[in-house]
């Protein structure tokens, strides 16, 4: 059944976790590196469980797992045999359980909430090649290229037990339509894909948030469709422009307002980060019905999300 589903059914939002990578950095990762936060899996993982222990403990409903960098042919690289490397992605998902069912057994920490979902993070071809053309998308290769980068991982992420898989930051409709073909090939499996976008209609390539919803909207195994690693401050129009081609649940988890630059790996602009919460409550009003954060955010922001997303609906609301 699907998972993002069974949860809407019940709770009017699903609250995502935010940021991994910097919360790995607080910790004193050094993520300068093209595995990125999956260079963490190799050599501290016992830190990747550890953030997922504090999303959760923060009030997140979801991990997303530390597979977003994660590829068979950026271990090989490293040095790690195809075993090994396939080691590690099922790894990402099985440190992300073990943090969820370590909380869930507290009884305290089930007082109105529904038991955490594990998503495994399906990054785009363009974080493989760890040079910025995930915000771009002009990646020059086919579909079916695509498509044979993406199977692998999606199969050892999906066999690790994952509930729901995250295709996210997909710069391109060619590449989320590649990724969606691949998930065809495992009837039982959801995902969400959520795109990047680089203005307030537009996905990193170009076209149109609008068309790609529209496409999304008849793929039956996309559980929900949205945005994600995109300032702040673009996400109520990419909203609106989503919900006039959609009615899948709609996800929104963006960065905290700041921009990347890839060519210096810095972050350039100002954050909005401290208006977070008031920004996720005009989006869950617009209809976004799964918030979360993404790149500079961490458990703070969940914990002031949290703080109206679990005790700011009515009990009519709060029952449907």
């Amino acid at each position: 059944m699907n998972p993002i589903e069974m949860i809407l059914h019940k709770r009017p939002l699903l609250i995502l976790d935010g940021a991994l990578a910097t919360e790995l950095e607080k910790y004193g990762c050094d993520l300068d590196d093209s595995l990125w936060s999956a260079k963490v899996l190799i050599e501290q993982p016992e830190l990747v469980k550890q953030v997922h222990h504090d999303y959760f403990k923060a009030g997140a409903d979801c991990a997303i797992t530390a597979s977003y960098q994660a590829s068979f042919e950026r271990f090989q690289e490293r040095g790690l045999s195809e075993e090994k490397a396939a080691a590690l992605m099922r790894t990402s998902v099985e440190l992300a359980k073990e943090a969820r069912n370590e909380f869930w057994q507290d009884l305290e920490n089930r007082t109105g909430r529904p038991e955490p979902l594990v998503a495994a993070s399906v990054g785009p071809y363009g974080a493989y090649l760890a040079d910025g053309s995930e915000y771009r998308g002009n990646y020059g290769v086919n579909k079916e290229e695509l498509k044979n980068f993406h199977r692998p991982r999606m199969k050892e992420l999906l066999e690790a037990g994952a509930d729901i898989l995250a295709i996210e930051t997909i710069p391109c409709l060619l590449e989320a339509e590649a990724a969606a073909e691949v998930l065809g090939e495992f009837p039982e499996a959801w995902a969400w894909i959520s795109f990047s976008a680089k203005d307030e209609k537009h996905i990193s390539d170009g076209e149109s948030i609008a068309a790609c919803a529209a496409w999304a909207d008849k793929q039956h195994q996309i559980a929900a469709f949205g945005v994600n690693c995109t300032p702040l401050q673009y996400i109520s129009s990419l909203i609106e422009e989503i919900n006039q081609e959609t009615t899948k649940p709609l996800i929104v988890y963006p960065n905290s307002g700041e921009t990347y630059d890839a060519a210096t790996n810095t972050w350039q602009g100002d954050s909005h980060a401290a208006d977070f919460d008031k920004n996720a409550r005009h989006w869950y009003e617009q209809g976004a019905k799964i918030i979360g954060g993404c790149c500079r955010t961490g458990p703070e922001d969940i914990r002031r999300l949290a703080s109206w997303g679990r005790t700011g609906f009515s009990v009519e609301e709060d029952n449907q």
